[in-house]
């Protein structure tokens, strides 16, 4: 089950997140538990699979707004990055490092969750 504590250890700004939930802790944590869910992550695996840079723009840049409001700083992090890098990409650039550190973060938040 994810806590307050956890995100705060996993490098969420947890106070910034619960700020924009009006303190209330029960639905901070609820929408983060629904941003697991989030279709885009798939969207972007699949879109960086497929060599597609507008996809990877559109899932990276929709994520990046999720994620930033709900302060997952090292999410955060790396879909903005992608995001940057495929703004005006009409070829997918060298995105592998930065994936690859996007989805073993989204792993370990899915991971804690489960415990």
């Amino acid at each position: 089950m994810i806590t307050i504590e956890k995100l705060a250890a996993f490098g969420a700004d947890t106070e910034t997140g619960l700020k924009r939930c009006m303190n209330n802790e029960a639905f901070y944590l609820r929408l983060v538990n629904m941003e697991l869910g989030d279709a885009n992550f798939t969207k972007l695996r699949d879109a960086i699979d497929a060599r597609d840079a507008h996809g990877v723009f559109e899932a990276a840049h929709a994520l990046k707004g999720a994620l930033g409001n709900l302060s997952l700083t090292p999410l955060f992090e790396a879909a903005s990055s992608l995001t940057e890098l495929t703004r005006n990409a009409d070829t997918l650039p060298d995105v592998s490092s930065i994936s690859h550190s996007l989805f073993a973060k989204y792993e370990e938040l899915k991971q804690l969750a489960r415990i």
